[in-house]
């Protein structure tokens, strides 16, 4: 752009402009209808608008950009109450100011104003699918939860203090809530998947969604089913397996999130680790592929206490590992991490890597308290399984958590 002069410049933004009316007037011309009752504009009235807006800039009279807005307002005003008795609505009306400053916008950025062209008309283009999405699809528990996620993500993460704090034992609240936000996002993609993917690969989807909320719960659920209905005990495996896959996944989130520097020391335990459950996991599907998966249904997106509770798990497992790393040294902490990790591998994962990331334990001595808290959690799925299950669900389930649960050791006894 530095390089053009004043009139291609000017001449990019008028075809800017155009364009943009032009293709929002395309739209509403096809939907304007015919006859006395027909709607506000079409594609030379909104080609019409742009370019007015794109002269107002370009004479670089404020004064006329504000009598151009109103006039355009006025219209449209006019228009919704000519068609007042008929549900009118305000779109168009809405579409048409938003139109004019397009094309005051497209003088000094072109781009920007061609783009957001394009996104008003997907908008304007998208009524019915938007619609059934908003009144059909979309539940009210889900909803609710979408605008829970939206204030945690972007009101108070952005508000809470970026600085360790003494009485949470050092840890820093805007990661320890950045990583609340992390799993309620997660839990919310895997719930977003399991509705648009349906029954097709059943709880396979199911397991994979719910294993970011908690894993072992997930596989004694699925077990206690199993158990019920022993016919569905080879999706129940399946489902317990995804779940497993989930566990990894999240824990190398975690690891980049709390300290990017200790991925590298765990890359190759996480990695082989991550290869392996997402073969059984297959393997396991295989065997299901036959059975009638179970139907999704509405429900919340997340869950709002576990999330909660993995914040506050999190700062008293960080406080127990600071003590025991300051006054026993770091084989006492990686046993802290080990008792932690039975009941959640990655806030006791999250605890000693915060440790690592602020200084306060090297960052090579982070990786054998995290393997710990890994074969801890195996441990605890591996009795979830068969108390829940009894042995068949839980000798299959076995199998691949354990090949999972030695993958994560055999790079370090190795030497990588």
């Amino acid at each position: 752009m530095a390089s053009m002069s004043i009139s291609e410049a000017t001449l990019l933004g008028f075809a800017a402009a155009l364009g943009s009316g032009l293709l929002i007037g395309i739209e509403r011309e096809r939907r304007k209808g015919t006859g006395p009752a027909r709607a506000l504009g079409g594609v030379r009235t909104f080609a019409l608008t742009a370019l007015a807006g794109a002269v107002a800039k370009a004479l670089q009279e404020p004064r006329l950009i504000t009598v151009g807005a109103l006039l355009i307002g006025a219209l449209a005003v006019v228009a919704y109450w000519r068609r007042r008795g008929s549900d009118p609505g305000v779109t168009t009306g809405v579409a048409l100011v938003v139109t004019y400053l397009l094309g005051v916008m497209a003088i000094e950025q072109p781009i920007a104003a061609a783009a957001s062209a394009v996104v008003v008309t997907i908008l304007l283009a998208g009524r019915r699918p938007l619609h059934q999405f908003s009144v059909r699809v979309l539940s009210e528990s889900e909803l609710r939860d979408g605008l829970t996620f939206a204030a945690a993500a972007l009101i108070l993460l952005p508000l809470t203090p970026d600085q360790s704090v003494p009485w949470l034992a050092g840890a820093n609240p805007r990661r320890l809530w950045g990583l609340v936000v992390l799993f309620m996002a997660l839990q919310a993609a895997g719930y977003v998947a399991l509705r648009a993917v349906g029954a097709r690969i059943g709880l396979a989807v199911s397991g994979l969604a719910a294993g970011f909320v908690s894993s072992t719960g997930t596989i004694a659920a699925l077990g206690a089913r199993s158990r019920l209905e022993p016919g569905m005990r080879n999706p129940c495996v399946a489902g317990a397996m995804f779940s497993s896959v989930a566990t990894v996944v999240l824990l190398v989130l975690v690891v980049l999130a709390v300290c990017p520097a200790a991925f590298l020391s765990l890359a190759p335990s996480l990695g082989l680790a991550l290869l392996v459950v997402i073969a059984a996991a297959f393997l396991s599907l295989r065997r299901q592929r036959d059975a009638v998966p179970a139907e999704p249904t509405k429900g919340r997106a997340f869950n709002l206490l576990y999330a909660l509770g993995f914040a506050a798990s999190l700062t008293a497992i960080t406080a127990g590992v600071t003590f025991t790393s300051r006054y026993f040294g770091v084989t006492a902490a990686g046993l802290t991490a080990g008792l932690a990790g039975a009941f959640d591998v990655h806030a006791a994962a999250a605890s000693t890597l915060s440790l690592a990331a602020r200084g306060a334990l090297p960052v090579a001595d982070a990786r054998l308290p995290v393997l710990v808290a890994f074969t801890a959690n195996t441990g605890s799925k591996l009795v979830a399984a068969y108390g829940a299950g009894g042995r068949r669900f839980g000798t299959q389930v076995a199998l691949g958590l354990v090949a999972t649960a030695a993958a994560t050791w055999v790079p370090l006894l190795w030497g990588f």
